[in-house]
C-alpha cells in the first residue's frame, strides 16, 4: 500500500512539473504512471552507479554535480516513455529540481510520521 501512495505522489509531482516547465511535456495521465515507474527503476539500479562511479568529482563540487547526474537520468527517461518530451538538459535540471520538491512536500503532506 505505502508503495502504491509513493507512486502516486511521484506522479503527481511529474504532472505538476511538467505543467510548470515550458520545456517538458507530459501527453496524459498513463504516460505520467510508466514515467514514475521509469523513473523509480533507474533511481534504483542506475542512479547508486553513478554516484559511484562519479563520487571524486561529486565531492569535489560538494554534491552538486548530483544534479547533473539527476538531468541525465531525466533525459535517459524521455528517451524511454513515449510521451514524456524534456527540451533539453537544462529543462531536464529544472524537471528534476522540481519534481524532488513536489515528491517531498507531497510526501511530507500525505504521510507525516516519515
Amino acid at each position: 500500500m505505502k508503495m502504491l501512495v509513493k507512486w502516486l505522489i511521484l506522479t503527481a509531482s511529474i504532472l505538476g512539473a511538467s505543467y510548470l516547465i515550458p520545456g517538458v511535456e507530459v501527453s496524459g495521465l498513463w504516460p505520467a504512471l510508466i514515467l514514475a515507474i521509469v523513473i523509480g527503476i533507474i533511481n534504483l539500479i542506475i542512479r547508486p552507479i553513478l554516484i559511484i562511479i562519479t563520487l571524486p568529482i561529486n565531492i569535489l563540487t560538494l554534491g552538486l554535480f548530483t544534479f547533473v547526474i539527476n538531468a541525465l537520468l531525466i533525459l535517459l527517461a524521455s528517451s524511454i516513455v513515449k510521451g514524456f518530451e524534456v527540451g533539453g538538459f537544462f529543462n531536464a535540471l529544472l524537471f528534476s529540481i522540481i519534481v524532488s520538491f513536489f515528491n517531498f512536500i507531497l510526501s511530507k503532506l500525505l504521510d507525516p510520521i516519515n
